[in-house]
């Protein structure tokens, strides 16, 4: 059985695979267990403070209540600022920490040098990288076309292609399974696709197309909160980023053009090109409690070219009722 290794965040996952290992990204183990709110609570119990992040809390105990795991790969630059401190903590705890850094200025050199430095690390090839580059990008492509199937078609909803997108961080330490996880999603769609017609944009009695930007919530009932109440989210942003959305047969370019950890003018433009390809309007963007991302708000609020509403989110745990009521108000305001 392959040796497991942990990430905090979308890593070059080829490497892992190129080293034999499976990858497990925490912060799904975490979301998706019985009582995610649990694993928060036991890192303030260690210490943890109030004001930090609830994805950093619950992925230090997440780390901790899994014993196949002693190692992890940590993003130090391109996601969180509380990682550093995160990952001392698990040090502490006798984990081993191999840190992994996203250039600020998307320098390729820079970006080429930590692969490197991974590759290194955990012992692989860049021959073996590159093939499971290809590999991957066969499973990728069918993330894409979930997307499509989302946006163009509308026969998938907000949620299952947020699952389907966010999951490609790790394919769930088992890319053959999860293309065969991806195939079904499809062909349900296509069964489906070919029994209604497309849903397009808002209108009398047609849904409100949304985007979903920022890091994928903590909150539980989100997208199936919007679908109830006449709203459908036809673009999250990160996941789909995650799928690495883009024909690049450069490793390093890939994760070069990859959004997620670098400049959020990047983000914007890609943002905005997706907003106007899928007809969407209006925008969601949702921070995390304590996530040095809320600033970003300001900056993205000047120049998102449709309506956005901004959630906050702190634990995990359905959404609250001023969260619901500033979405239906949205919603009302999109569809008049």
């Amino acid at each position: 059985m392959a040796e497991k290794i942990a990430l905090t965040t979308t890593i070059p996952v080829e490497i892992v695979y190129a080293a034999g290992m499976t990858p497990v990204d925490l912060n799904n183990i975490f979301i998706s267990c019985d009582a995610p709110g649990q694993f928060v609570d036991r890192a303030e119990q260690a210490g943890y403070p109030r004001n930090i992040c609830g994805w950093i809390k619950g992925l230090y105990t997440t780390l901790l209540e899994q014993e196949s795991l002693r190692q992890v790969i940590a993003v130090t630059q391109g996601d969180c600022s509380n990682t550093h401190a995160l990952m001392e903590t698990w040090q502490v705890a006798g984990v081993k920490v191999i840190p992994f850094a996203f250039p600020y200025d998307r320098d390729y050199d820079l970006l080429k040098l930590q692969m490197e430095k991974l590759i290194q690390a955990l012992g692989a090839e860049w021959d073996a990288v590159r093939r499971w580059k290809t590999r991957l990008d066969q499973v990728r492509k069918k993330a894409q076309e979930i997307d499509r199937l989302t946006w163009e078609a509308g026969v998938i909803d907000g949620e299952t292609n947020h699952l389907a997108l966010v999951c490609c961080s790790d394919f769930n330490g088992d890319p053959d399974a999860y293309e065969a996880y991806l195939d079904q999603i499809i062909a349900a769609a296509r069964v489906k696709q070919e029994g209604e017609p497309a849903k397009g944009s808002s209108g009398p009695g047609q849904t409100v197309r949304l985007a979903y930007v920022g890091v994928p919530p903590i909150v539980t009932d989100l997208y199936s909160y919007i679908e109830s109440m006449g709203g459908q989210v036809v673009f999250n942003e990160v996941q789909r980023q995650f799928a690495m959305p883009f024909d690049e047969g450069d490793i390093i370019e890939q994760y070069r053009r990859y959004t997620y950890p670098y400049s959020i003018f990047d983000r914007i433009d890609d943002i905005n090109r997706e907003v106007e390809r899928r007809r969407i309007d209006g925008i969601i963007h949702y921070t995390q409690s304590f996530c040095y991302r809320q600033i970003e708000d300001i900056i993205l609020r000047q120049r998102a070219g449709v309506p956005l509403l901004t959630l906050e989110g702190d634990r995990p745990g359905p959404l609250d009722a001023r969260s619901r009521m500033r979405i239906d108000a949205f919603l009302d305001m999109l569809a008049g």
